[in-house]
């Protein structure tokens, strides 16, 4: 599995354009076409942090804060449910270790 099918699958129902998404990842220090590593922490987190920026160009995107009704979800319930999900990704983004960061027994109190 490539990069890119890992984003695939984070982003389901998002229709971009694989050029797109390509750009996303580079944004992300990944290549779409490398092979997806499950083991590296570092290659996981930067696989959310990429979902992330998609969701929040997606909430940036005004024709999507509309008022119109379709079945029973309203626009204004999809928006904030996407930045509800945003949020929890952000919350797991920070709480994620990377390769680089050592295994230690101190607590930080404030971690960026």
């Amino acid at each position: 599995m490539t990069n890119l099918q890992r984003l695939l699958l984070e982003v389901q129902g998002i229709d971009l354009d694989q050029n797109e998404l390509a750009v996303y990842l580079a944004e992300n220090n990944l290549n779409p076409h490398d092979e997806y590593n499950p083991q590296s922490a570092t290659n996981k987190r930067n696989i959310y942090k990429t979902a992330l920026s998609i969701l929040e160009s997606i909430a940036n995107n005004p024709s999507l804060m509309r008022s119109y009704k379709l079945d029973d979800m309203t626009v204004t319930d999809f928006h904030e449910n996407l930045l509800n999900r945003i949020e929890q990704l952000e919350r797991k983004i920070r709480q994620m270790k990377t390769d680089e960061q050592e295994r230690t027994n101190v607590f930080m109190l404030f971690n960026s």
